[in-house]
């Protein structure tokens, strides 16, 4: 990327911050302070991160020359067994045992629904929430937020409270506003919407809305969308019923 200069040769500036260019002509305000910020938290969770791989291999020694973890974890057992084989023999202990190992999973079952079903209301909340209450997706989208959540829904994930957007690829979507932070909802649904293949169909002002389409030259200036051959090839049996429907056209 490179700065965006006004006609003098001067930085452009846009809330204080300088304004930069990537390669495929979007622009962004660099945020310095903030970048700053995010590079000494991650420089503090890295030392974080080294020093539990520190303590953890410290405690790990106190298990040196031990090669089978399972039958070392089955001899503790036997002595386990032998020791409370004073009291009762080792089948009661069995038995026991196994009763307490019902009624402990009972409970972990029990618990594990409540938090199934806590999840899925977050995620409905929070997810759902974002698509209906989005400034992108009402100002730039020509179809419904529900629509636009069947089809992108997926790729998002409430991790910490957070709510946080995955490519194609299955990577995080990071904001371009605020280098080293994940891109808020709309930032992220925007990025997902400028790589999905038949964008056109679903922006306002497109091959979607018919004659409010723009005139992609060689239609006689109906006001229609015009694709190449092998756009049209490449696109769904959706996007193509929708191309027809709005009256597009396709050139060899």
């Amino acid at each position: 990327m490179k700065l965006k200069l006004d006609d003098q040769g001067h930085v452009v500036l846009q809330d204080g911050k300088p304004v930069y260019v990537y390669e495929d002509g979007k622009e962004v305000a660099f945020d310095a302070p903030g970048t700053v910020s995010t590079i000494t938290r991650l420089n503090t969770e890295a030392k974080t991160h080294r020093e539990g791989k520190e303590a953890a291999e410290k405690a790990l020694k106190a298990f040196d020359g031990i090669e089978d973890g399972a039958a070392a974890k089955k001899a503790l057992e036997i002595v386990s067994k032998l020791d409370q084989k004073k009291l009762v023999d080792a089948g009661e202990i069995d038995t026991v045992r196994t009763e307490i190992s019902k009624a402990f999973q009972g409970q972990v079952d029990e618990w594990s629904t409540k938090a199934a079903t806590f999840e899925k209301q977050l995620y409905e909340e929070k997810i759902g929430g974002a698509f209906s209450r989005s400034k992108y997706i009402g100002e730039k989208l020509a179809i419904p937020a529900d629509l636009v959540q069947s089809k992108f829904g997926a790729a998002f994930k409430v991790e910490d409270g957070k709510t946080i957007a995955y490519d194609q690829h299955g990577q995080k979507i990071y904001s371009r506003t605020r280098p080293g932070e994940v891109a808020e909802f709309d930032e992220a649904i925007e990025t997902l919407v400028e790589q999905y293949p038949h964008r056109d169909h679903i922006l306002k002002g497109t091959g979607a809305n018919g004659s409010g389409a723009p005139n992609n030259g060689g239609n006689g200036g109906n006001g229609n969308k015009t694709i190449s051959r092998t756009q049209f090839d490449a696109l769904d049996p959706a996007g193509k019923q929708a191309h027809v429907k709005a009256g597009g056209d396709v050139t060899d």
